[in-house]
């Protein structure tokens, strides 16, 4: 592929204001929201279309960002990925991703996921990603796992939801073990 950004069936792009309704879609089931992040107030469709076109509007910076997937031929929205906590000095940075309920299990977080790591590891000298992940993400934690990521650990009764405690498993990827296997991108 000629494009970092375009995998086999995904395209990785900017926040458009339309993507709006994307995100509403992300964050209506709260059980998803729990598994990625936390369970926040109901919004109003008018503060996704505000918080999407603050979005649109700004100017990318390497160090933290938020992609959109979208299907390569449809161009549906698929659902999110990001990066973050980045540092430069030591090399590394985190990612997280999430996807709409209709797209789940159909290889997209995979792709996406790797698509983000070649240009982190590619790109940007990064030299190793990290992953939190709550210990009950069985979907998340296989993920990563068939990526190549490695536990490093695990907070314990680290954050509360749910009416209860829960533990984060810490997983992490260097450049070396992404690019065990894999063809790095070509110059042309």
């Amino acid at each position: 592929m000629s494009d970092l950004w375009t995998g086999e069936r995904v395209r990785l792009r900017g926040i458009e204001p339309a993507d709006w309704e994307g995100f509403r879609a992300l964050a209506l089931h709260t059980v998803d929201a729990r598994n990625a992040d936390v369970v926040d107030p109901p919004r109003s469709d008018e503060s996704f279309r505000t918080w999407t076109a603050e979005r649109a509007d700004r100017t990318p910076n390497p160090a933290a960002y938020q992609l959109v997937i979208e299907t390569r031929f449809e161009h549906a929205f698929v659902g999110a990925v990001s990066v973050g906590e980045t540092d430069a000095r030591a090399g590394r940075f985190r990612t997280g991703i999430e996807v709409t309920r209709e797209h789940r299990r159909q290889g997209y977080a995979a792709e996406a996921t790797e698509l983000v790591l070649t240009y982190m590891f590619a790109e940007q000298r990064s030299h190793k990603c990290e992953v939190e992940v709550y210990a009950f993400n069985d979907a998340s934690l296989a993920l990563y796992r068939k990526l190549g990521f490695v536990e490093e650990g695990r907070l314990r009764q680290h954050e509360f939801f749910a009416g209860a405690y829960h533990d984060v498993v810490l997983l992490g990827i260097t450049a070396d073990e992404y690019w065990a296997g894999r063809a790095r991108p070509a110059l042309r």
